[in-house]
């Protein structure tokens, strides 16, 4: 009876990881993460308004005023970091918010922010933008591609 069972056993391998397997699925999922263009961070999915929320707008726009204006411009070239016009028609809204909200894992870790840490040279300092205003962010960039489209 013992050797049936162990040869049912032995044959049947065991459903634990090796420790190297688990490793290889960890950096897969991370990979993953990384390429599905939504970046690394809290924020997983991003409901737009359609139509913009004004009062969203108007706050997005005092705090890019305070917060942002020294590095980016709406429209034209970047000064120190790039320009944010045609901004949320290149990246998902929630990549958006993740650079927003989680600036230092995303330039050590995402691609697309990696790149462009090495065109503009300077690190983004986190501003510690909580995740509400950082939707308010969202809102007025959306409005600031739609005023540069006219």
């Amino acid at each position: 009876m013992f050797t049936v069972l162990a040869i049912v056993v032995l044959a049947c391998g065991s459903n634990e990881e090796s420790p190297s397997q688990k490793a290889k699925r960890a950096m897969k999922e991370k990979k993953a993460q990384v390429d599905n263009g939504k970046g690394l961070g809290e924020i997983k999915n991003v409901t737009l308004n359609d139509p913009l929320n004004q009062d969203m707008v108007q706050k997005g726009m005092a705090i890019y005023e305070m917060k942002c204006a020294a590095c980016h411009k709406l429209k034209g070239s970047r000064v120190v970091g790039p320009s944010w016009a045609g901004l949320t028609s290149q990246r998902k809204p929630e990549w958006i918010m993740n650079m927003i909200t989680n600036v230092e894992v995303m330039l050590d870790k995402d691609p697309i922010a990696q790149k462009l840490l090495e065109e503009c040279l300077t690190r983004m300092p986190n501003q510690n933008v909580s995740i509400g205003d950082a939707r308010d962010i969202l809102e007025f960039m959306y409005q600031n591609d739609i005023d540069n489209a006219k």
